[in-house]
């Protein structure tokens, strides 16, 4: 097997005195989407936030690419892309001058070719001077992913960019990543949509009371009795061993 393009080994993360992450073992290999799933408050954007490197852990080994984290830190960043419920964009700052803004803090080459082709891709180009406080929730998350693809990374980080999208919204944006995962980029989402990571993701993770308690890939889902028995399962599980632990 190639070497993990994301890995946590015996993670773990507190916050004062509560613990949010409690030993996390998790290795996402290069081209592979994966879903990680569980409750609010299971650490699933703790997890995340990690891996962008804008957290350190207090104990365990973590990388990107082989870059130990936090040491390593600006040489995976360049491999990474993160998005998150909130776009994190400038409202009254057109869709162009937003992308030229971060596209400069990157160095992108040759900038005005790679904000057009992404602004095509994701299906804003004829609104490209608009300003972003005119677009609708689903039209700012497609500028969103325009932002974290623009340097080109190998890794995208999605914590829960369904929130907030009506359904027409919502597909728009399944199309949108299932074409970034077509292009051989690896994936790790965070979602409560079971329905739409069934579709999108090679192997879903359940994390719950901070700690891994089962994964299973999308071929064995049915022999769980489709992703939410294996979902609740899980949590059941987890609910009965205190001390946790991967099924």
């Amino acid at each position: 097997m190639s070497t993990p393009v994301l890995e946590a080994r015996k993670l773990f993360r507190r916050f004062g005195s509560r613990v949010v992450l409690r030993g996390v073992n998790l290795a996402v290999q290069p081209g592979e989407f994966v879903a990680l799933l569980g409750p609010n408050g299971a650490g699933k954007t703790t997890l995340l936030r990690i891996f962008a490197t804008l957290l350190r852990p207090n104990h365990g080994y973590v990388a990107v690419y082989g870059h130990r984290l936090p040491q390593n830190a600006p040489a995976a960043r360049r491999h990474l892309g993160f998005i998150s419920h909130q776009p994190l964009l400038y409202p009254d700052l057109s869709a162009e001058q937003n992308l030229y803004f971060f596209g400069r803090l990157y160095r992108v080459p040759e900038l005005a070719d790679r904000i057009a082709s992404l602004l095509r891709m994701v299906g804003l180009y004829r609104r490209r001077r608009d300003p972003v406080r005119t677009y609708s929730r689903g039209m700012q998350q497609r500028l969103a992913i325009a932002r974290a693809l623009l340097h080109d990374p190998k890794v995208l980080l999605l914590d829960e960019p369904y929130t907030g999208l009506d359904q027409d919204a919502a597909q728009r944006l399944d199309e949108l990543l299932q074409l970034i995962a077509s292009q051989g980029r690896s994936v790790l989402m965070t979602s409560h949509d079971l329905g739409r990571v069934l579709d999108l993701a090679h192997r879903f993770v359940v994390l719950t009371q901070g700690r891994i308690v089962a994964s299973a890939r999308r071929e064995d889902i049915d022999a769980h009795g489709g992703l939410l028995t294996f979902y609740r399962e899980a949590l059941a599980r987890a609910a009965r061993t205190p001390s946790g632990g991967k099924a």
